[in-house]
């Protein structure tokens, strides 16, 4: 679940032109547009550095950029500078999941950038409200004879402060204002109890979506409200919650284009009709969309955020379910078997997350590994998964498997996979901003009609723009929004939390080692429910990541706004 970027649809001409004049690539243009809104020439030429908060320029690429406008103005001791380059330090840290940053690191960083006065670039940051500040006070020592160490200061992008704020603020407030929920006459199970007792409650482990289901189905007289990240997971999940509203956060907070990005109708002016709301796969909500949802939920909704913490945290910066469950503010049930997935990729599954890599035991063909050389094998091998083996063995067709891979590019990356598939399943020439009719693509940010991570067939196209089919019906994407899209019969594993398919392709190649960890494999893995192929090609790197790394951790507030600190 992820924030979307907005692609303004005014006249990009004068924003191409003064790009590309400095030598910046024409691809840089409606991001700079989306990062900088409508008025993005005039904040360039005002303050080149401003370059920096378009993703993928670094403080080179900026500096140049500057040069090229300014000539001998171009002053690496340019308080607008040192100012661009703290928030670029921010963004950078929140494309890694952390929503603060220490004083002391973001100076040190600065220092390296050679600002020659970086405590002043972080004052003017703060000055211009680029930046906020705050102190959070240490835990109070063991030993009362200690001394208490001083506060430790740190800086936030205002997005992100303001966010955590408003879920610490509201889930104090449904914790304050819900009512028990009356039995149900049966024996409860320990996850249906919390959530019928108390405002706030996570289901966490590996057994959650069984535990959830069980709460539903207790819930029979109440309304109910099931969250999931895509309209596809909710299509999914409908059949096994009778009773219940299943729809993705996206369509139930009512999403909507708005001058700024993504806005939503439902909120605290307009909140969700809904007595349980119950979140499926929490571990892939991200800070502001957590933060969407708990304004949107009235007082006295009680509010349950269910799933496995062991899988790879969210897309975006924050990390909701791990912060609300660690606060001990509210209460955590632990569904672990017999909840667990049953099954040899429910095996699978429960050995990757101790840490161990077995063979598993599929005489139906559940599982399979397919061994690969070179990430040019396993593109090939992943290509005649799709197209031929797993629809010929299995009936499963191409359109339900999904392919998931580390990262986006690379020789067997996400890019490098789709297009070996659209060369098997769909060959064109691109003719439509890169697409052709019959193509598969994800949305990467959210669009109106479908959140990020999404996944549609291409089924129109025309200078106006692309008419994709979606799970939850046909959407028409303007021309302007068509850099939302990508092609999506591979994804990268990050992409795919949240959602699952009848079969999964997991290629996992050794240049993939830096970014191969615990979290990353099991969340590869269990995006299936039919079955997965596991396209090895990491050699003993695979069985180390699964052994030994665990995700970086996130430096995040939440917890201690919820703890009162």
């Amino acid at each position: 679940m992820t924030p979307s970027m907005t692609y303004p649809t005014s006249d990009l001409a004068p924003l191409t032109a003064l790009l590309t004049a400095a030598g910046v690539p024409e691809a840089y243009v409606a991001p700079a547009a989306a990062a900088l809104g409508d008025r993005a020439t005039d904040v360039l030429r005002s303050d080149p550095w401003q370059l920096l908060l378009v993703p993928g320029v670094g403080p080179r690429q900026a500096d140049h950029f500057a040069r090229r406008l300014l000539g001998d103005g171009a002053d690496p001791a340019d308080p607008r500078r040192g100012a661009a380059l703290v928030t670029h330090l921010m963004l950078r840290a929140a494309r890694d999941g952390d929503t603060s940053v220490p004083v002391p690191q973001v100076v040190a960083a600065l220092t390296e950038l050679k600002v020659a006065d970086p405590v002043r670039a972080v004052m003017n940051a703060l000055d211009e409200a680029r930046v906020m500040g705050f102190a959070v006070e240490p835990e109070e020592p063991d030993d009362l004879d200690d001394d208490l160490p001083e506060a430790e200061e740190f800086l936030a992008l205002e997005r992100y402060a303001t966010a955590e704020e408003a879920v610490a603020e509201g889930i104090m407030r449904l914790t304050a204002t819900a009512e028990p929920f009356p039995p149900d006459g049966q024996e409860e199970s320990p996850a249906t109890a919390m959530a019928f007792r108390h405002g706030v409650s996570v289901i966490s482990g590996l057994g959650f979506e069984s535990a959830a289901r069980a709460l539903c189905a207790a819930a029979g007289g109440l309304r109910v409200a099931v969250v999931t990240a895509t309209d596809r997971s909710a299509a999914d999940l409908a059949p096994l919650v009778p009773g219940g509203v299943v729809l993705s956060l996206h369509r139930l907070l009512e999403a909507h284009e708005a001058p700024g990005g993504i806005a939503f109708a439902r909120g605290e002016q307009r909140p969700l009709d809904a007595q349980l709301v119950v979140v499926m796969e929490a571990p892939a909500l991200d800070l502001e969309l957590g933060a969407a949802l708990v304004e949107a939920c009235a007082d006295g909704t009680h509010l349950v955020l269910a799933g496995d913490p062991a899988g790879l945290p969210p897309a975006a910066a924050g990390q909701v379910f791990s912060d609300v469950a660690a606060s001990g503010t509210v209460p955590v049930t632990r569904a672990s078997d017999p909840g667990a997935p049953s099954g040899p990729i429910g095996a699978l599954t429960a050995a990757v997350r101790l840490g161990e890599l077995p063979p598993v035991d599929a005489p139906d063909r559940e599982v399979v590994v397919v061994p690969a050389a070179d990430p040019r094998e396993a593109v090939h091998r992943t290509a005649q998964l799709v197209a031929d083996s797993i629809p010929g063995a299995l009936g499963v067709p191409a359109g339900d498997i999904q392919v998931v891979t580390p990262a986006q590019r690379g020789d067997a990356g996400a890019i490098a996979v789709n297009a070996a598939l659209k060369a098997r399943l769909n060959p064109g020439p691109g003719a439509y901003g890169g697409f052709d009719i019959g193509d598969r693509v994800v949305v990467t940010a959210a669009l109106p009609d479908a959140p990020a991570g999404e996944t549609g067939t291409v089924t129109g196209a025309g200078e106006a723009g692309l008419e994709v089919t979606f799970t939850a019906g046909p959407s028409a994407v303007p021309a302007a929004l068509v850099p939302r899209l990508r092609h999506g019969w591979a994804i990268t594993v990050q992409t795919s939390q949240g959602t699952r398919w009848p079969a999964v392709v997991a290629v996992l190649p050794a240049e993939a080692g830096p970014l191969l960890s615990r979290a990353l494999v099991l969340t590869a893995v269990s995006r299936a429910r039919r079955h997965v192929s596991v396209v090895h090609a990491a050699g003993p790197a695979l069985a180390h990541a699964v052994r030994e790394v665990h995700s970086a951790p996130r430096r995040t507030r939440l917890t201690g706004l919820l703890q009162g600190r």
